[in-house]
């Protein structure tokens, strides 16, 4: 007897990643793959897309993974995340209704700790604001630029990504300490990175970059207390999630200028609303997600979804 075909739905292909790549034609062979090439509008549209789904790949983080949505969906059994986080997804109602739920980790990690080093150059460079000035036919050095060499990074969260930027700070001659949840000596050492606690990392370093996960113990962690800790003279860099920050205390900061600038991916709110007071700040560089959108880091995570798939399949 054949065996039926899997429906493989992708809902939020938007901007394209899987449509067009080596990995669409793999899952072509695995199941039928219908994939929607716009953003859902609405949590109705959602469910409408992955209403007779046995298999959701999930491309983009603003696409949101309910109780209500999952309950209308009786087919979908896995849900395979193309990123790290899964925490646009109630993994309580997966549990609860026999959905797995498979992610990608590390897919990206070098693409995101280069742009992470990207917007610190930028920020200390004032590379946005320069740029900006001189299509205005503007030739305005406005101020002193930060030199990175000597200076001290703090990398906040020492998994893949962290690493990597600890190495690439390492490289530009800094001196490197990290903060994680769970940090290991042998680590450190091997790394040569020296671990603080959160608030003497907060104090002493120059340059902040945030690499952890979203969880129930790292939203809100990076609050106002904190934030005010920071030098001046410093930089915050946010490419891991938004609501790690408090976007609130740190725009207010900046604002009054006792923190230097601030280089950010990930927001609370994505899109970033054009009224936000990120975007009226000089001292901000922003970016619309962008982490893991390079070629190699999309092929590489592609190619993660489809082995996950098929090791589900038991193929």
């Amino acid at each position: 007897m054949e065996t039926l075909r899997p429906r493989i739905v992708t809902p939020d292909d938007a901007p394209p990643a899987l449509t067009g790549s080596p990995a669409e034609a793999d899952l072509r062979a695995l199941g039928d793959l219908v994939v929607y090439t716009t953003l859902p509008a609405d949590a109705a549209e959602l469910t409408l897309r992955l209403r007779d789904a046995d298999i959701a790949i999930n491309i983009r983080a603003s696409t949101r993974f309910t109780r209500e949505v999952l309950e209308q969906c009786p087919r979908l059994k896995h849900i395979a995340v193309f990123g790290i986080g899964v925490d646009h997804i109630d993994m309580d109602a997966c549990r609860r209704l026999g959905i797995t739920v498979s992610n990608t980790p590390g897919y990206s990690a070098q693409s995101v700790a280069e742009l992470a080093v990207a917007l610190l150059l930028a920020v200390a460079n004032r590379i946005a604001l320069h740029d900006r000035l001189v299509r205005q036919g503007r030739w305005s050095q406005r101020g002193y630029r930060i030199q990175l060499e000597g200076k001290t990074l703090g990398v906040v969260g020492l998994g893949p990504i962290g690493e990597r930027v600890a190495t690439l700070g390492r490289g530009l001659g800094m001196r490197v300490v990290a903060w994680t949840f769970h940090p290991s000596p042998e680590r450190g050492r091997a790394l040569g990175v020296e671990f603080l606690p959160l608030e003497d990392l907060f104090r002493q370093s120059d340059a902040v970059s945030i690499h952890l996960r979203l969880s129930p113990e790292s939203r809100g962690l990076i609050g106002r207390r904190l934030l005010e800790m920071m030098k001046p003279t410093a930089i915050l860099v946010n490419t891991a999630r938004g609501p790690i920050v408090d976007e609130e205390a740190l725009a207010d900061l900046l604002a009054q200028g006792r923190i230097a600038g601030a280089g950010l991916d990930v927001f609370g709110r994505e899109p970033l609303p054009p009224e936000h007071p990120f975007c009226r700040l000089d001292t901000v560089v922003l970016s619309p997600h962008t982490g893991g959108m390079t070629p190699e880091a999309n092929d590489r995570g592609l190619a993660m979804v489809v082995e996950n798939i098929r090791r589900w399949l038991g193929r």
